[in-house]
């Protein structure tokens, strides 16, 4: 596919309730002090440097039981702005991939080819749930399916991430809106519609932290300005992260709300709620979340280390975390690949071994330092051990292709491995470039990231010491007003704030694909950085200028001058970019798939490349041999076998590979036979030689224990027509991209037999 370009048609044209000009620290009744719970990291002794803590009884919360008209005004202002912003980001969105593609105009089969590799794959179940009889059939035909992998009936619902699929088709199905939209624009504005959902929740964490809507506008407009690093959203659509890294986000909103000092009992209950809800959304609709999730219960343990969490809240976390995969894997016809993850085998090895050392937080520093590296060895040790005994008691192999990945990326494990190759050799797998950091410079969001993250994690650590070495007490809660002469503290929120971002940026360095957790959030961590009334204090003060209308003054200013600033430079490009029409142009594939939809049997079975084979089954509705979705042993053993069209095997073995399979017809791909997209070493026909031991093609090195190969490369040999080959192949179809070959019943040696 390619997209070509059209002749230019025309030019496109402080707390919540917190006013931004009203003084950040709010002000509480008695009343509503009395009988709330409050972290640990918040003093009353006076004489004590409170950083980042929020200042008076309130602690920056600035929620009062009756607000007065000023404050109502100021929510409703910053809910209309985060509402307004958030439409923007889906209407660029959805211009920019209309233009792109000149998506209206299409075909519906050219729409359905622009659904790339594994995105074709999940919209074929939406329309397939379309085309059922019923509701009940269809869901009846995704639970019994013989069509994505032939030979074998398998739960889609238990193997694949397409609840939304399914919960979409049902929504169109049910509503009065045929007449007036095309299924396939429900979904792309559903999609799109999160884009919004994921602006809001970047809007409200950065106003929660901030105590001002200023820096949730500023937070938006970065994640907007900086589209190309934070979605590709528009040309991905159906990409799982698209559908969970919105609920993600509300997630980090519901944790951050959760561990403000003052929530009254009903508030904490709402944000649990808010909490296992979103936490189910994304785990729901992303097969990566237990990855995700792990990283999410590392942070929880580190600040639990340090004593910035109590252990109800440290309790409540884990166990929402719990509760939310089991609920998914109830829904996934309990799917064995969530009770075998590692997030589980850590929360439990975690809970266990807090609950048996009852006295770990007691003691001096180097003690209590002492204590903490025999409790992380021991729950590292137990978390290995109930996940090995998880996988054995459960036999699963479904995610060793990752594990594989991780151990090759850090030359850990084999290099040979072909699953793990097919990985490392993606440029989405591989370290984050550095023109991402450029780009992001350009928008100004990398410096005041870069500095609020130093001088957080400076104050973090200075709060993190204090807690260590605080000689007597037993739990946070008991020592939460104990804090004796000057103190360093640091609010609950914001210390899993600065730990999210820390943790999600070194998994976005170490693989790219992951940079879209980490940059929206880094947007609000920025805004929060130039917004917060804490980090400005800091500053003043040491340079010895701090008063009140100062502060009030540069935390209203600044980030409105860096909001005029980031207009004027950038408002016109971003017009021009929605404004520059291309076109969509494929016409060989066109071409394939309108062969395949009259020239072959409707249960014809299509053997080929995982990605082509998605579009196969999207726009025909042909029997799969394989396809993209990789979470399963036997599909990815069953993959390198098909695969073998690309390497040098005799006409038998590929013949008997695909007969073996159920395979009808074969497609095989120029861009692939004669790929030069990769470097040597990353070509699929170079994974499969080294996978099989044999040389590589080309100029340049080869291991010394590679062999010669015996046979020429099969996608290369089929095309001449040598009786070998046209004994088992016939060529039905052909034109500069693509060659299909019937595999035919019998071979003809039997036949003379």
């Amino acid at each position: 596919m390619e997209v070509r370009k059209r002749v230019r048609l025309s030019k496109l044209q402080d707390n919540l309730g917190q006013s931004p000009d009203a003084p950040a620290e709010g002000r509480c009744s008695s009343n509503m002090m009395s009988g709330t719970k409050r972290s640990n990291a918040t003093y009353q002794d006076t004489g004590e440097l409170s950083l980042l803590r929020g200042s008076g009884a309130c602690s920056g919360s600035g929620i009062l039981p009756w607000w007065p008209w000023r404050q109502r005004v100021s929510m409703a202002a910053g809910l209309l702005i985060a509402g307004l912003l958030a439409l923007t980001q889906a209407w660029c969105v959805n211009s920019i991939h209309e233009n792109l593609l000149w998506f209206s105009q299409l075909t519906e089969v050219e729409r359905e080819i622009s659904f790339r590799t594994e995105c074709g794959l999940y919209y074929s179940y939406y329309k397939q749930m379309l085309q059922a009889p019923s509701i009940q059939e269809g869901l009846s035909d995704l639970i019994h399916d013989n069509l994505t992998e032939s030979k074998r009936t398998i739960n889609l619902l238990q193997r694949m991430n397409i609840y939304q699929e399914v919960f979409l088709s049902v929504l169109y199905r049910l509503l009065p809106i045929q007449l007036y939209l095309e299924p396939m624009y429900f979904y792309i504005y559903t999609v799109f519609s999160l884009q919004a959902v994921y602006v809001i929740a970047l809007y409200l964490t950065a106003w929660l932290l901030s105590g001002s809507w200023l820096a949730g506008t500023l937070a938006a407009v970065w994640y907007i300005l900086n589209r190309v690093d934070t979605t590709r959203v528009e040309f991905t659509i159906s990409l799982r992260e698209n559908w969970s890294l919105p609920f993600l986000a509300l997630q980090v909103t519901a944790v951050t709300c959760y561990l403000r000092p003052q929530l009254t009992a009903l508030q904490q209950k709402v944000m649990v709620w808010l909490m296992y809800v979103t936490t189910l959304c994304f785990c729901l609709t992303w097969q990566f979340n237990q990855f995700i999730l792990l990283v999410q219960a590392l942070i929880i343990y580190a600040l639990d280390c340090v004593d910035f969490l109590t252990t109800t809240q440290v309790t409540t976390l884990y166990l929402v975390q719990v509760s939310s995969l089991l609920s998914v894997w109830l829904l996934q016809f309990c799917n064995s690949m969530i009770l075998g993850s590692l997030v589980l085998s850590f929360i439990v090895a975690a809970l266990f071994i807090k609950h048996c050392q009852s006295g770990l937080k007691t003691g001096s520093l180097l003690v209590r330092l002492g204590k903490l590296l025999l409790h992380s060895a021991l729950v590292l040790l137990l978390t290995v051990t109930i996940n090995y005994l998880a996988k054995k008691a459960l036999q699963l192999r479904s995610d060793e292709h990752i594990f594989k990945f991780i151990k090759s990326k850090f030359a850990l494990g084999p290099t040979r491995d072909f699953d793990a190759n097919l990985y490392l050799c993606e440029e989405a797998f591989g370290l984050l470039p550095l023109d991402t950091l450029e780009r992001l410079a350009g928008t100004l969001l990398l410096y005041p990231y870069i500095l609020t993250l130093l001088l957080l994690s400076g104050v973090f650590a200075l709060a993190a010491l204090h807690n260590l070495s605080r000689p007597k007490g037993g739990s946070a809660e008991e020592r939460k007003g104990a804090a004796d002469g000057r103190v360093v503290a640091l609010r609950p929120d914001v210390a899993y704030n600065l730990l999210h971002t820390l943790f999600y940026g070194l998994l976005a360095f170490s693989t790219m694909r992951m940079k879209y957790i980490w940059t929206g959030h880094m947007c609000a961590v920025a805004a929060y950085g130039v917004c917060g009334k804490e980090l400005w204090t800091m500053l003043l003060n040491t340079l010895s200028c701090s008063s009140k209308v100062l502060l009030r003054l540069v935390r209203h200013a600044v980030p409105l001058l860096m909001i005029g600033c980031l207009y004027y430079k950038f408002w016109p490009k971003l017009m021009e970019e929605l404004s520059e029409l291309r076109e969509f142009y494929d016409p060989d594939t066109v071409e394939l798939m309108t062969w395949i939809s009259t020239k072959t049997p409707k249960r014809a079975v299509f053997a080929g490349s995982m990605q082509l084979l998605a579009g196969i089954k999207l726009c025909t509705g042909r029997v799969l041999t394989n396809h993209p979705h990789y979470e399963d042993k036997d599909l990815r053993e069953r993959t390198k076998q098909v695969y073998q069209v690309y390497a040098r095997q005799s006409p038998e073995e590929v013949y008997d590979i695909l007969r073996a399979v159920g395979a009808d017809y074969v497609v095989l791909e120029n861009s692939i036979c004669y790929e030069r997209r990769h470097r040597r070493g990353c070509r699929l026909r170079d994974l499969l030689d080294l996978a099989n031991g044999h040389i590589m093609d080309g100029p340049g090195e080869n291991d010394p224990d590679l062999v010669p190969a015996s046979h020429p490369r099969f996608c290369e040999a089929v095309k001449t027509d040598t009786a070998a080959y046209s004994a088992l192949f016939t060529r039905t179809f052909q034109n500069k991209t693509f060659h299909v070959y019937r595999v035919k019943k019998k071979r003809k040696k039997s036949a003379t037999q």
